[in-house]
């Protein structure tokens, strides 16, 4: 018999925990609810935990702690993310590693901070001006709380960008009974620097996507980094061909090397797949094994990465006669994401706003 650890925990204690084993090593805050327990966390176990005065200052601050070559995390609800914004495209546009956090509550607005909700997902999708792709995760249950940080921090490593980690507020803050003997071991992010000849150009990509890091203050390199339209080392060249190239590179390297993270539990003989992401997960779990038990084959798919949509989700959904979408919004923004406003006639579905979704409605869908 294996060992078991069981605790009370939130979603919050192990996402902290996790990037700091990770190797995030900075945490720059303000706190805002149902995020607030995050940064707490975040301030007794990062090396540097810095609580910024406002929301724009927090992502300017973590633009300058990337730059010298840190790792940095914050994490934040939609009234402080429309705040960082413009920060966030700067940081993209720069191409400067870090982690957002983004726990959603109930909107529009200021909305209900203790509400829980899944309606961000639209925003991030048009987030960065021009149409760009943002590499956005999502957590589907406590593993995920543990499993997905080191994966974003290595995604923002890797591709030299912002990452949004997605979750909500019953994720984050609500106490559930969890056996720590679960959870593996963290590795920390692997990171390569810059250490060939000079000059050096910060964004030369060479043959590859994303071009070698050199932090600021190196004292071997001359690091221009801009956030205006540039060319290979950084310098202003408004459209030119190769200012347009490098600009290009940003779409091409996220679209191609974004991890696809989901789930797929089939059942043989089954004609509706559930999909379903985030906090709606434990619901959609619970109503595939109601059916099952009670003959009606069902297949669920988990959805972890959101943006940019894989393709893969589009041809297993295709496979099925019957697709159930189920999440916590008013408009279904999964459904729009991979369908558009118009969708097909064998997708449905189960939405709830201001509360979360029961089993039983996901089920009563699937048999309708």
């Amino acid at each position: 018999m294996h060992p078991t650890h069981p605790v009370l925990t939130d979603g919050s204690r192990l996402i902290a925990e996790a990037c700091v084993r990770a190797g995030a090593d900075a945490y720059v805050g303000y706190p805002i609810t149902p995020a607030s327990l995050i940064f707490f966390y975040a301030s007794r176990r990062f090396p540097i935990a810095l609580p910024a005065p406002d929301e724009i200052t927090a992502l300017q601050w973590m633009a300058g702690l990337s730059a010298a070559g840190h790792l940095p995390v914050t994490a934040t609800s939609f009234p402080g993310f429309a705040l960082m914004v413009e920060s966030v495209n700067m940081a993209y546009m720069m191409e400067l590693p870090m982690l957002v956090i983004l726990v959603q509550r109930l909107g529009p607005a200021t909305g209900t901070a203790t509400a829980g909700a899944q309606g961000d997902l639209l925003l991030l999708n048009g987030l960065i001006s021009g149409g760009y792709p943002l590499p956005v995760l999502c957590i589907s249950d406590l593993e995920d709380c543990w499993r997905l940080p080191p994966i974003a921090l290595q995604t923002a490593v890797d591709l030299r960008t912002p990452v949004v980690l997605l979750t909500s507020k019953e994720m984050v803050m609500t106490q559930e009974s969890f056996d720590l003997a679960r959870l593996e071991e963290i590795s920390p992010v692997r990171r390569t620097f810059y250490e060939g000849p000079g000059p050096y150009c910060a964004y030369d990509a060479g043959d590859g996507l994303v071009p070698p890091f050199v932090p600021v203050g190196d004292g071997r390199h001359q690091v221009r980094l801009n956030a205006s339209t540039h060319d290979r080392c950084g310098i202003i060249r408004h459209t030119s061909d190769e200012a347009m190239a490098n600009t290009r590179r940003l779409e091409a390297k996220v679209e191609t090397m974004t991890p696809i993270l989901y789930t797929l539990d089939e059942q043989e003989g089954a004609e509706t797949l559930v999909v379903t992401c985030d906090i709606t997960t434990g619901a959609a779990r619970e109503a595939v094994e109601t059916l099952r038990a009670e003959g009606v084959p069902v297949s669920l798919l988990v959805a972890r990465t959101l943006l940019p949509v894989p393709t893969v989700y589009h041809d297993i959904i295709g496979r099925y006669p019957r697709a159930v979408i189920a999440e916590e919004n008013h408009q279904g923004q999964l459904a729009r994401l991979l369908f558009g406003r118009r969708l097909p006639p064998n997708v449905r579905t189960v939405t709830a706003v201001g509360r979360m979704i029961r089993p039983d409605e996901i089920a009563r869908e699937v048999t309708r």
